[in-house]
């Protein structure tokens, strides 16, 4: 499984604007529901359950919300690049600028935890993580995403 697998095109947002925790979480869960035909509630229900156990901000300005839902086929990946940074409780204390929200089937198991290593490397990966925050458009993003594991994070 790559990233290509996990994200589409269309759920690549290369400024979102959120100014707190709860409303980014809030946008995320609105794409991932147009992507997975999930209900957009349940979906803010779910991160935000998962975010009571512990924060899903990775450090080094990165947050990787994550869920496992019923009714849902295959793992789901929206990624968003912040207009602004938006505090989401990260262990280092530093706000988030990128943020890969990654939603799985309930009985996805190790599935689910290859797509999240995958996206942690990536995402704290030094020279891709400069090129997300560089890059201006959609597609630039989506690039960065799908090809920087081929060419240096293949596992």
């Amino acid at each position: 499984m790559t990233l290509a697998d996990v994200i589409m095109p269309e759920a690549v947002q290369p400024s979102l604007n959120a100014k707190d925790k709860k409303q980014l979480l809030a946008a995320l869960a609105a794409c991932a529901s147009r992507i997975s035909g999930l209900q957009e509630r349940e979906i803010f229900d779910a991160l935000l359950q998962r975010e009571r156990l512990g924060s899903t901000g990775l450090g080094q300005r990165v947050a990787i919300p994550h869920a496992k839902m019923s009714g849902l086929n295959q793992i789901v990946g929206v990624f968003a690049r912040l207009a602004q940074p938006v505090d989401f409780d990260a262990a280092d204390g530093e706000p988030v600028d990128i943020v890969f929200l990654l939603l799985a089937p309930e009985g996805a198991g190790a599935d689910h935890l290859k797509a999240l290593a995958r996206i942690s490397r990536l995402l704290r990966d030094r020279s891709a993580a400069q090129k997300l925050r560089s890059s201006r458009d959609a597609e630039a993003l989506y690039a960065v995403l799908t090809q920087e594991e081929t060419s240096s994070h293949a596992a």
